[in-house]
């Protein structure tokens, strides 16, 4: 009862000295022993603090989003996003004045990723996110690092001529995306009468297709081609329609840690100057793939006007 009145007190009072924030620390008041590390401008808080105490980052990674973020031939998370990460890794490194961090990589899910974001399990989530408002208000997102949007994988042999073909077929889209929603409100708003299939995965999502368990697929463009790659099936599976979402991925990390923040931006924006980007982008979009397979997709105007921003008259750190 005393302690708990005591640290009411001090969070109460957190605008006095110092010395009574450490005070209420030492006797164990959780709620304000954050303090004692924001008390010198030379110590960090939050997941900067954790970070700096273990001297590991833990990284999440997708198993099957190529080409931002999947398993080599030898299960090792590799992609777009995770080279992103590895940098913006080194940038935390050089924020706590350490030689190097170690990497603890972390599989997570479409369904699971914000959630481990929330939990901690995570100190950055390295995929193919959508930064989007509702999503906003659960975590934080690095400056835009691609855009795409929903489209949809059928066989090679079906017709197609607009999203209108979509009317009483069976559609699979992937729990916990953005695509989900982009469906739903079209089949409302044209009453096309879709029947909705959800999978845990991408992976499953396509195998469903491959099975003929669905008609179509839906996700993200670039998510679609890197499948068909991925699976070496550009004879068998085609991409069609026009963009039914607009979807700006993000590198994700917790909300309201302006440290972290701070670390984040500054890594994004010595690549754009260093021109580190484009290699990065260069490697994962223009050549091949550690598979042999090309997706060939040249940076899109709005994403380098994106990049242009973020540079500008900058100087790299």
């Amino acid at each position: 009862m005393i302690q708990a009145a005591w640290c009411a007190f001090v969070l109460l009072r957190r605008g006095l000295r110092t010395g009574l924030i450490v005070a209420a620390a030492s006797m164990g008041c959780p709620e304000v022993s954050a303090q004692v590390e924001t008390s010198d401008p030379g110590i960090v808080s939050g997941t900067l603090a954790r970070i700096k105490r273990t001297g590991t980052v833990k990284l999440g990674y997708r198993d099957f989003v190529m080409p931002f973020s999947y398993l080599d031939g030898f299960a090792r998370p590799i992609g777009y996003s995770i080279d992103i990460c590895k940098a913006i890794v080194e940038e935390v490194a050089r924020t706590l004045d350490r030689e190097e961090l170690k990497v603890d990589f972390v599989e997570v899910s479409a369904e699971s990723r914000l959630q481990a974001v929330v939990e901690g399990t995570i100190d950055l989530e390295c995929g193919s996110t959508t930064n989007n408002l509702e999503r906003r208000r659960l975590v934080d997102f690095s400056s835009m690092i691609f855009v795409s949007g929903t489209k949809l994988m059928v066989p090679v042999a079906t017709r197609w001529r607009d999203f209108r073909d979509l009317k009483g077929r069976t559609v699979i889209v992937t729990l916990g995306t953005t695509n989900e929603q982009a469906l739903r409100a079209l089949d409302q708003k044209f009453k096309l009468g879709i029947k909705l299939l959800e999978s845990s995965d991408h992976e499953e999502s396509f195998r469903m297709l491959a099975d003929r368990k669905a008609d179509a697929f839906a996700t993200d463009e670039v998510l679609l081609y890197g499948l068909i790659a991925q699976h070496r099936l550009q004879g068998k599976f085609k991409v069609v329609g026009e963009f039914l979402s607009y979807d700006p991925y993000g590198i994700v990390f917790r909300g309201n840690e302006p440290e972290l923040r701070a670390s984040v931006e500054r890594a994004m924006r010595n690549l754009v100057v260093t021109r580190d980007i484009r290699a990065i982008y260069a490697r994962w979009f223009e050549s091949r793939l550690p598979n042999g397979e090309r997706l060939n997709l040249p940076m899109s105007l709005q994403l380098e006007e994106s990049f242009k921003v973020l540079g500008e008259g900058g100087e790299p750190n």
